[in-house]
């Protein structure tokens, strides 16, 4: 078993497709075909099935899968540790993001990165906070942004601000919403993201008080999307206070009632990787970039 083999067998996992993970690793398919034949030969089991659709990960291969990942974190995390010693930073890190960048000012983050440790490499990708927290603890992502509180032995956080989600309206939609009660509100179609969400918790939590849940719901796993939904009259959702308040502003949107849903904005990392060179940096210049600093 070679580490190429298990960064073969992660890309295919997660890009479904032989010819997209080998345009991703940079080979050709059959050298990547290989590659997993092989892996599957020194386990002795089968990681995919071949489908019309793609490659679909077997049972064998979905309880194998993160601790490839662990695996390759650990070997970055070792070549991490060998840079430190030469007094070098640098390494691919996955960075996981539950909001538009401008919010979690990516621009920023970035610019720093490339002027303390021009030898880092940034990928980021979009999550939503159940994803984010599942994919740092094992391995999946080096760290991410995340939504909500954290209580977890295995994973360690940055709180970065408070955020104040408000429930939005279609602003044609007044006709609808004459009583401002929560069972008429209960009643109208919803845009919200999946289950492992905040949101969706923080949605669930709203009308559990009161006995209700959404009738109807659409499902989308981006803030962006979910605005864009909301002003264009699919259904009521979850929007940041100032983005929302803005946007009842210009009348492209109105704001149902008081209602202010608190949750906290966190960077988040694996506790057991606390001390690993490449996590110290990220954190270091997470914290530089939100503090001091003015709120978005």
């Amino acid at each position: 078993m070679e580490l190429y083999q298990l960064r073969s067998f992660v890309a295919v996992a997660e890009m479904r497709h032989l010819t997209r993970a080998a345009e991703k690793l940079h080979i050709s398919q059959p050298a990547l075909s290989a590659q997993i034949r092989a892996l599957e030969d020194t386990f002795s089991v089968a990681l995919f099935e071949r489908t019309p659709a793609g490659m679909v990960l077997t049972a064998a291969g979905r309880r194998l899968l993160p601790l490839a990942e662990k695996v390759l974190s650990a070997a970055q995390a070792m070549r991490n540790e060998a840079r430190a010693i030469k007094g070098e930073i640098g390494g691919i890190v996955r960075v996981g993001t539950v909001s538009d960048p401008d919010f979690i000012r990516v621009a920023p983050f970035m610019s720093a990165t490339v002027r303390r440790y021009p030898l880092v490499e940034i990928e980021f990708h979009h999550v939503v906070t159940g994803e984010a927290f599942e994919m740092v603890r094992d391995g999946g992502l080096d760290a991410s942004f995340y939504y909500g509180e954290l209580a977890h032995s295995d994973v360690a956080s940055v709180t970065l601000r408070e955020v104040i989600f408000r429930v939005v309206v279609p602003s044609g939609w007044k006709d609808r919403l004459v009583k401002g009660s929560f069972e008429e509100l209960a009643a109208q179609p919803w845009v919200i993201p999946p289950p492992i969400s905040a949101h969706n918790e923080m949605i669930r939590g709203l009308f559990k008080r009161h006995g209700l849940k959404p009738s109807r719901v659409v499902e989308a796993d981006h803030e962006a999307v979910i605005s864009s939904l909301a002003i264009s009259g699919v259904g009521v959702a979850l929007m940041r206070e100032e983005k929302a308040l803005e946007r009842a502003r210009t009348g492209e949107i109105m704001l149902w009632g008081d209602v202010r849903l608190p949750t906290q904005l966190r960077f988040i990392y694996a506790k057991e990787r606390e001390e690993d060179p490449i996590i110290r940096a990220m954190v270091n210049l997470v914290r530089e970039v939100w503090s001091p600093g003015p709120t978005p």
